[in-house]
């Protein structure tokens, strides 16, 4: 089956929309915006009547081999109680970072058409030894941000 540009260009704001059920199967109190001026996908009003700002961003199967968690050409300064939310399809793997995290782990480019923006590499790939392909994998490092559910946010637990 090939991939169609309708398909692959709503791919985003499919996951937004399922990242967010799976918030609100969680029984979270999760509101979407009209419009995103403000990279917030989502506003989660907590148990204890705080507020989260909720950016969340994807990465498909049809990423390049080595791509599969590479979130690239982000604008971002530190904001308080605002969240990321990342996803690897390939890698089946989301990731929950504070602002602050995401700051402290990612990389800003100093150089090129992208000066000034951020990006964060989850994954490596090494050559599996019973295949001799390559392979990608979670780097270690990052697997503290590894979420089965929402919890963090929920709680507002850096």
């Amino acid at each position: 089956m090939t991939t169609t540009f309708r398909h692959s260009s709503g791919f985003g704001k499919r996951i937004e929309y399922w990242v967010i059920g799976l918030m609100l199967k969680e029984g979270m109190d999760v509101y979407v915006p009209l419009v995103d001026d403000h990279a917030v996908d989502a506003i989660v009003r907590r148990k204890d009547g705080s507020i989260a700002l909720v950016q969340i961003k994807a990465r498909s199967n049809t990423v390049k081999m080595g791509d599969a968690s590479l979130f690239a050409a982000i604008t971002h300064e530190q904001r308080d109680d605002y969240w990321f939310v990342f996803y690897s399809e390939r890698l089946e793997t989301t990731w929950l970072l504070t602002s602050e995290e995401f700051l402290s782990e990612s990389v800003q480019n100093k150089t090129g058409k992208n000066i000034g923006l951020r990006g964060v590499w989850f994954n490596g790939t090494k050559k599996d030894k019973a295949t001799g392909l390559r392979a990608e994998y979670v780097k270690e490092r990052y697997l503290k941000y590894v979420a089965t559910d929402f919890t963090r946010l929920a709680k507002g637990v850096a």
